[in-house]
Order: C-alpha cells, then sequence, then structure tokens
C-alpha cells in the first residue's frame, strides 16, 4: 500500500476534508506554498508536523505513517468480525469488534490469523447446568500454554485470559452458534466452530 506522507495522499485528504492549501498551511502553522511543495512531491512534511497534519486531515499519526487508512465497513457490529491481536514484547491481547490498527509497546500489531483446531489443541465442550465448560487438551507449562480462550458470536465476545501452570478450562454460557478460538503461544490463534 502506498504510504499516506505522499503528494497524492496529502491532496486527497485535504480534498477530501474540502479545504485550501492556504487553509491547511495556516492550521498547522506553515506557508501555503509548503503544502504546494507537499503535494507536488517536491517535499515532505517534517516530522514535527506529522501530529497536527494528521489531525487536521482526519486521520491518526499511526495512519499517516504506516499508509494504513481505517474505514470501518462494520456499521453494524457484527461481533462475528472479531480480530484478536498480541503484543511480542509484553503479552497484551486486545480485541476489536473489526479491522483496526493497533498498536503496543511501539509497534504495530498485525491481526493474529485463526486456523482450524488441529490434533495438538483438541477442545471438548460438555454442558453443565446451564453453561459449558471448556477443556483444551493441551499442556500448561511455563515455555507451551493456553494464553486465552474466547467464544464469539454475532452479538458478543466472551473472554477468558489463561495463564502457565493453571488449568486449560473454563465455563463460557455458549448461546446461539459462534467461533471459539483458542490462543496457544507457540502455535498461534485457532478456532472451531460451535
Amino acid at each position: 500500500m502506498d504510504s499516506y506522507i505522499t503528494a497524492s495522499a496529502i491532496k486527497k485528504l485535504r480534498e477530501k476534508k474540502g479545504i485550501t492549501q492556504a487553509e491547511l498551511a495556516q492550521k498547522i502553522g506553515v506557508s501555503d506554498k509548503t503544502i504546494s511543495k507537499w503535494e507536488t512531491a517536491k517535499g515532505l512534511p517534517d516530522i514535527s508536523l506529522i501530529e497536527p497534519l494528521a489531525k487536521e486531515l482526519g486521520v491518526s499519526v499511526i495512519e499517516i505513517m504506516s499508509g494504513d487508512y481505517i474505514t470501518n465497513r462494520n456499521i453494524s457490529c457484527n461481533m462475528l468480525r472479531s480480530k484478536f491481536y498480541l503484543c511480542p514484547v509484553c503479552g497484551n491481547i486486545i480485541h476489536s469488534s473489526g479491522e483496526s490498527l493497533i498498536g503496543c509497546c511501539g509497534i504495530t500489531l498485525p491481526p493474529l490469523e485463526a486456523e482450524e483446531c488441529d490434533g495438538e489443541h483438541t477442545v471438548l465442550v460438555e454442558k453443565v447446568e446451564d453453561e459449558h465448560f471448556i477443556t483444551v487438551n493441551h499442556p500448561m507449562e511455563k515455555s507451551h500454554f493456553i494464553t486465552f480462550i474466547a467464544y464469539v458470536t454475532g452479538d458478543r465476545c466472551q473472554f477468558v485470559k489463561l495463564y502457565p501452570e493453571g488449568n486449560a478450562q473454563t465455563r463460557l454460557n455458549l448461546r446461539g452458534k459462534g467461533v471459539l478460538y483458542i490462543c496457544c503461544n507457540r502455535h498461534g490463534l485457532m478456532k472451531c466452530r460451535l
């Protein structure tokens, strides 16, 4: 994808906002000739101007720097479009109900890609009273464990964080058809339909 700090991107975003070069220049404290240089690829914005430029163009600094312009296509907020992100530095787990641009510990995180559960990650589901007892047949050692279990339906996400040396099991209220996600710290995100 093209970087948003390009001549065509700055011009396109400025025009989308319906402002002139002079108006944009005044708002961020530069001359209209400077904006013209940026839009004709004869120069780039100074790093100190990225934040004010992003603000005036209606995008985030991360979006303008990475070139990923996020448009919410999940208007009805269907939770089945959920994405999970895992920070390799601090272990932070982030859930979004659609496509997002997520950063943690100074890095942009890609969404985890879910594969179908395999023989090493067998999921057992038992009905217990009004809930379901979910067990993942998996070691829970410090170096190899399940980090979370999540059950996602069209209107909700139930999420349980797990820890090494605990049990790879939880109780969830499985209402309606959905997708059960498990995340192994070595093998990544896996899913199975329930």
